[in-house]
């Protein structure tokens, strides 16, 4: 027992500060990797209808595929009010449009199939730039409607 200890202070004495910074950046280096590699992987491509339909279904959202409407469309330059009150129901979600206001991106609507207790037609809209989700809800076109985001509560 004495032995094991009076060895394990040597090896500790000849391990310099660098070696050991040099092991902790490695070790972190590594893990910086292989946290952006699960990032990256695991991100659905919203630019193709599968990807933006199993995006959905994560969320719990059936959707009937052939109802997909399309069309691109420019934010504006400046929220306004009816905008701003979009955009904070867009933040509770982690979205925030105020980042991409006059940008272009893609706007896609669907037609829910499995929303809970309702006779009224829901749709989906979501708006895509590149392969991401940047803003999106859900709502009624029936008159005294209703809108929400994505995220079932």
């Amino acid at each position: 027992m004495v032995w094991e200890v009076v060895s394990t202070e040597k090896t500790m004495k000849r391990m310099t500060q660098k070696k050991a910074l040099c092991i902790v950046l490695a070790a972190a280096l590594i893990l910086l990797v292989l946290l952006s590699l699960r990032v990256f992987l695991s991100k659905t491509d919203n630019s193709t209808q599968a990807g933006r339909i199993l995006f959905l279904e994560s969320l719990g959202w059936e959707v009937d595929a052939e109802s997909e409407e399309h069309k691109s469309v420019r934010l504006p330059q400046e929220l306004g009010e009816v905008l701003e009150g979009y955009n904070q129901m867009q933040k509770a979600q982690g979205y925030d449009l105020s980042r991409h206001l006059g940008e272009r991106c893609e706007q896609y609507s669907y037609l829910v199939t499995n929303y809970p207790d309702s006779a009224q037609t829901v749709w989906v809209t979501l708006y895509i730039q590149g392969r991401r989700v940047i803003a999106g809800d859900v709502h009624s076109t029936a008159l005294g409607g209703f809108m929400h985001g994505l995220k079932i509560e």
